[in-house]
């Protein structure tokens, strides 16, 4: 895939490790990024950049530091540096010297349109007026097109915000869901942030949904639901309109506790929502535990995007691990960026790599035939969200 003044393969050097026909087939294979933000639509300086490739901390980066010198900052001066024109492992200086250089719409081209993705589907919940909405981000992408996800939780906030009063609360929330389902193929909560999966997942009645309501606006400052009974209204709402439901798992920034986070929590709530499909999203460091939901219910999927690129070289391992349990119609891919567009990028030059190096290894021991490789492939890459979004 030739960028600047270099080619950039995820394959160079593997001829012995990845087959041939494998390694074509995932350099042309055209992806559906079924989890993923915006990009950045105006210029940002270095503190910023560096902080949005932290996941996890909301602090400035420290001065006596660079995140140009962990996982993800090295996988970036590895693999986006040719797209740039340098040479691969320049240093975190060189690197920015040259992306400063450009306009941010240049720099969205530069990486989205390499990436090999077919259609975005976007969650456009957070920071929504910091980054490009759907219709900006097809137009960047050389006319891929977009489809949106609603953010639960948000439409509560929004309602209410917005003068809903609590009585009135679960009617308003329904006719939102009726209204949006012809522009949307999906729902996502952030209940992991907002309550934790350790909650009481039954589906609450009105009463309870309004008495909730009412406790959070008694509350000073903007409605913020982190309510159990908000968020299990919301999620059994969305499964009752037949909508999927996407389910932050795992791995995120600081204001979420972990350990409540474990998809193993959910199992209350899969064992009794609707039928409709529910996608564990990300799932590190709880990957093995969503692949065995995945094989334990028919209406559950998941993947392991956004962790990818924060594993940098070693996604090969979790992508590895992530295909111990589950069938593989039951894994998506995703890349999760949000901000800047080498993550939008190098989710996708990374999956694939990992992806030829752990079914490669397969083929070569003979365990696996390359039919079954490229089968695996094009369904974790594309089918499968064609077929849970009917896309």
């Amino acid at each position: 895939m030739p960028a600047g003044d270099h080619t950039i393969d995820p394959f160079a050097g593997l001829t012995d490790e990845v087959p041939t026909t494998l390694a074509d087939h995932l350099r042309s294979v055209q992806l559906v990024d079924h989890h993923v933000h915006g990009v950045f639509d105006e210029p940002i300086d270095r503190a910023a950049f560096e902080a949005s490739i932290n996941e996890g901390s909301t602090d400035p980066v420290p001065g006596w530091m660079t995140m140009f010198d962990g996982p993800l900052g090295v996988a970036i001066r590895r693999w986006c540096a040719p797209v740039l024109g340098l040479a691969p492992h320049v240093s975190g200086d060189d690197y920015w010297a040259a992306r400063a250089a450009l306009e941010p719409a240049d720099l969205a081209e530069r990486f989205l349109r390499p990436a090999g993705v077919a259609r975005w589907v976007v969650d456009t919940g957070f920071q929504g007026t910091l980054i490009t909405p759907p219709e900006r981000l097809t137009e960047l992408s050389g006319g891929v097109p977009s489809s949106e996800i609603l953010r639960l939780e948000l439409q509560i906030e929004s309602l209410l915000a917005a003068g809903t009063s609590p009585a009135d609360l679960p009617d308003a929330f329904r006719a939102r869901l009726a209204e949006a389902r012809p522009h949307i193929v999906g729902t996502k909560t952030i209940a992991a942030y907002r309550c934790g999966f350790d909650v009481d997942w039954t589906r609450p009645d009105d009463r309870t949904v309004a008495a909730a309501a009412e406790e959070m606006l008694a509350r000073p400052g903007a409605p913020r639901v982190d309510s159990a009974a908000l968020s299990a209204f919301a999620v059994h709402e969305a499964a009752a309109a037949g909508l999927p439901v996407q389910v932050h798992v795992g791995f995120g920034d600081r204001d979420l506790d972990l350990h409540r986070a474990d998809p193993m929590l959910l199992l209350p709530l899969l064992r009794i929502i609707e039928p409709v499909p529910v996608l564990l999203l990300h799932c590190y460091p709880f990957h093995r535990q969503a692949g065995y939901l995945a094989q334990a219910f028919d209406h559950v999927s998941f993947d392991v995007g956004l962790a990818i690129n924060y594993l940098g070289s070693r996604s090969v391992e979790l992508v590895g691990e992530a295909m111990e349990v589950a069938p593989f119609a039951k894994q998506l891919y995703s890349s999760d960026a949000f901000g800047p567009p080498e993550l939008h990028y190098l989710g996708s030059l990374l999956w694939r790599r990992a992806m030829g190096l752990v079914l490669g290894a397969w083929v070569r021991r003979g365990e696996w035939s390359l039919d079954d490789a490229v089968r695996a492939v094009d369904l974790i890459g594309v089918e499968n969200a064609e077929r849970v979004y009917g896309l």
